[in-house]
């Protein structure tokens, strides 16, 4: 298991730009890979964006493609997720999520370690 924090979100006009970080314990980060995913009220949880362990790999959602960019650091045991062009439809809470598969993977039942979550409100 892998401890996980978030932080960076905040409130921010629609075409804004914010980038979350995940912050993560262990000496084994390297071999997780890592995934964001969002919950808006109401709504489940969504998929987001996900990176393999080495970086060489990354998926995300059709909603987010083209505007989000998922990255690591595992010299620093971080994920980012930066995020450009927020629409209001961005608003949720947004969660960092670690598996230790190879894999990426869009299914939330694979991760097993999850943060607390960061709250992102995109204003119009």
């Amino acid at each position: 298991q892998v401890q996980l924090v978030e932080s960076g979100g905040g409130l921010v006009q629609a075409g804004g730009s914010l980038r979350l970080s995940c912050a993560a314990s262990g000496r084994t980060f390297s071999s997780y890979t890592m995934g964001w995913f969002r919950q808006a009220p109401g709504k489940e949880r969504e998929f987001v964006a996900a990176i393999s362990w080495s970086g060489g790999t990354t998926d995300y959602a059709d909603a987010v493609k083209g505007r989000f960019t998922i990255s690591r650091d595992n010299a620093k045991n971080t994920v980012h997720l930066q995020m450009n062009s927020l629409i209001t439809e961005d608003t949720a809470v947004y969660f960092c999520a670690a598996r230790s598969g190879i894999s990426t993977t869009a299914s939330d039942q694979m991760y097993s370690s999850w943060g607390q979550g960061t709250q992102v409100t995109v204003s119009s």
